[in-house]
C-alpha cells in the first residue's frame, strides 16, 4: 500500500464519516451517497451502489424517520438501545467504503476495527448522554440532545469531505483523548 496525501485524506474522511454515524446512523450515509451521486467523490468499486437513486431514497426516508424519532419521548430512549449496533454497521461500511487498500480482508477489518469501532463508541456516548437527560430532566431535555446530535451528524458529515483529516483528528482526540 502506498501511503501518499490521498490515502491519508481517505482514511481520515472513513473515520470521519463513521463517527458521524455514532450521532445518527443514516444521515452520513446520505450525505456520503449525494457526494457520490454529484461525483464529489468516488467510492470503491463495490460501494457504488450507495450512490444509485433507489439507495438515496432508501437513505433519505431513513434519515428523515430517524431524526424525527429521536423527538419523541420514549421511543427516542428505545431507538437508543438498537442505535450502537447499527452506528457500527453503517461506521464499518462507510469507512471500508472508502479506504484505499488493495487487500479486501485488510480493508473489512480495519474497516471494522477503526469505522465500527468509532460509531459505536459515539453512539454508545451520545446513548449515555441521553440517558442521563432523561434521568434528569425526565426527558424535557432529550430534545436539546437531538438537536445536537443532529446538528453533529449534518455538520460533520460535510465539514468531513471539507477537511477530513482536521475531522478525524478532532473526534480521534475527543473520544480516545480523555
Amino acid at each position: 500500500m502506498n501511503i501518499d496525501v490521498q490515502t491519508i485524506t481517505a482514511t481520515a474522511l472513513g473515520i470521519a464519516l463513521a463517527a458521524c454515524c455514532g450521532f445518527r446512523v443514516f444521515v452520513p450515509m446520505l450525505i456520503a451517497g449525494l457526494a457520490g451521486k454529484f461525483e464529489l467523490f468516488h467510492f470503491a468499486e463495490s460501494f457504488h451502489w450507495l450512490s444509485t437513486t433507489p439507495a438515496l431514497i432508501c437513505l433519505a426516508a431513513a434519515t428523515l424517520f430517524e431524526i424525527v424519532a429521536y423527538y419523541i419521548p420514549f421511543i427516542d430512549n428505545i431507538l437508543d438501545t438498537i442505535a450502537a449496533p447499527m452506528a457500527a454497521i453503517a461506521g464499518t461500511l462507510l469507512a471500508t467504503s472508502v479506504l484505499p487498500i488493495e487487500s479486501e480482508w485488510l480493508k473489512w477489518v480495519t474497516g471494522i476495527i477503526a469505522g465500527g469501532g468509532g460509531a459505536g463508541l459515539v453512539a454508545s456516548g451520545t446513548g449515555l448522554l441521553r440517558l442521563l437527560s432523561s434521568k434528569t430532566t425526565l426527558g424535557t431535555g432529550n430534545a436539546v440532545v437531538a438537536t445536537g446530535e443532529n446538528t453533529a451528524a449534518i455538520g460533520g458529515s460535510i465539514l468531513s469531505f471539507v477537511i477530513p483529516i482536521i475531522m478525524a483528528l478532532g473526534f480521534i482526540v475527543l473520544f480516545f483523548g480523555q
